[in-house]
């Protein structure tokens, strides 16, 4: 793990204009469609952000559960119902202004039994001192 955090910049121009199809979201089902402001492909070992994304599940859609090793894992829930699963396997109902957090290595999932969309925003991050920060 880097010792420092590099600063990221999003342009708002460049905030979420790729719209991008991902079927069964990995151990899901039905489809997540997520417009990317960053994608962890980009990410250097010394940048926080990860991926930040405004994400879609359509009604039966599912993000399975799953767990990322060194990073968080934020939804912030803009519009739409849905129901989040902890680790433990407790659901929780989530839904506008609702934000659900996963620390590194905890299972989590998310899914959309509503007929609306249930859209949110995705934040997986690592946390890592900001340069020149101090304990």
């Amino acid at each position: 793990m880097a010792k420092e955090g590099t600063t990221q910049y999003f342009p708002v121009s460049a905030q979420f204009e790729k719209d991008v199809e991902k079927a069964g979201a990995g151990k899901g089902t039905g489809i997540l469609f997520g417009r990317f402001a960053f994608r962890r492909e980009a990410a250097t070992q010394d940048q926080a952000i990860k991926e930040i994304g405004r994400m879609t599940l359509k009604k039966g859609a599912s993000i399975g559960m799953h767990k990322h090793a060194d990073n968080d894992d934020t939804y912030i829930i803009l519009s739409g119902e849905g129901v989040f699963t902890d680790g433990a396997g407790k659901e929780t109902v989530v839904g506008p202004r609702s934000v659900t957090i996963a620390g590194p290595g905890e299972s989590h999932a998310l899914r959309n039994d509503k007929d609306e969309d249930l859209v949110f925003i995705d934040l997986i991050a690592k946390n890592i001192p900001v340069k020149g920060q101090t304990k």
